[in-house]
């Protein structure tokens, strides 16, 4: 076993049967936004040589694109799952994953009031670093040394436990309280009892985030 400054590092993630199991489901086609829909700004989400680009065209909104398959109306729900992204940023961005959410927001910007978010950031300013369940296990440095470079973003959830690797780097393991105590801006940061939607974002016009592969498997 080796150790890094996170702790123990596991390099046997739970993918490592991925390739085997049939239980994966691709959310991105690669060639298209089939089975994605924008909630705001559906300008800041484009497709080009098989990597789905996330670039706000609004310096004050926050668009999200939410996964909802074959569905006709809403969005698909996750709640116990694991989900793998290979995903990169331009230098000084700003992006996120959000699970167990919808599409309902808190404030003018259009902030996601529901679900929790992965942090995806390559600025220097912010300090909550790529890795970060926000606002809840926050990190300072992020395990993706070049994050010009594609890395791998995995993220399982089981029951009320949440996971985060960055690459083979745990970052998170975060066990959500039965009464959780949240600031009134983040009330709504809670598991969901019936799951919830997967979410990637655009934060704005300045933040450039590219996703390749995006996959998820639901858990018992």
């Amino acid at each position: 076993m080796k150790t890094s400054w996170f702790g123990p590092l596991f390099l046997c993630l739970p993918l490592c049967a991925a390739a085997s199991d049939p239980g994966w489901q691709a959310l991105f086609n690669g060639r298209d936004l089939s089975g994605w829909q924008a909630n705001a700004d559906p300008g800041a989400f484009t497709v080009a040589e098989g990597v789905l680009k996330a670039h706000a065209t609004h310096p004050k909104n926050r668009g999200h694109l939410f996964f909802v398959g074959n569905r006709k109306a809403g969005e698909e729900s996750f709640r116990n799952f694991e989900l793998v992204a290979t995903v990169r940023g331009e230098p000084n961005s700003n992006s996120g994953i959000f699970f167990h959410t919808d599409r309902e927001t808190r404030d003018g910007l259009l902030h996601l009031r529901n679900g929790y978010e992965v942090q995806l950031n390559s600025s220097t300013k912010e300090k909550r670093k790529t890795g970060s369940l926000y606002a809840i296990v926050d990190i300072d440095k992020s395990p993706a040394v070049d994050e010009s470079r594609w890395f791998t973003v995995t993220i399982r959830v089981e029951g009320k436990r949440i996971q985060v690797w960055i690459n083979e780097t745990r970052t998170v393991d975060y066990t959500e309280p039965e009464k959780p105590v949240r600031p009134p801006e983040r009330a709504g940061r809670l598991l969901r009892p019936a799951g919830g939607a997967i979410a990637l974002q655009a934060h704005d016009d300045q933040s450039t985030f590219y996703f390749r592969e995006i996959k998820i498997r639901r858990l018992p």
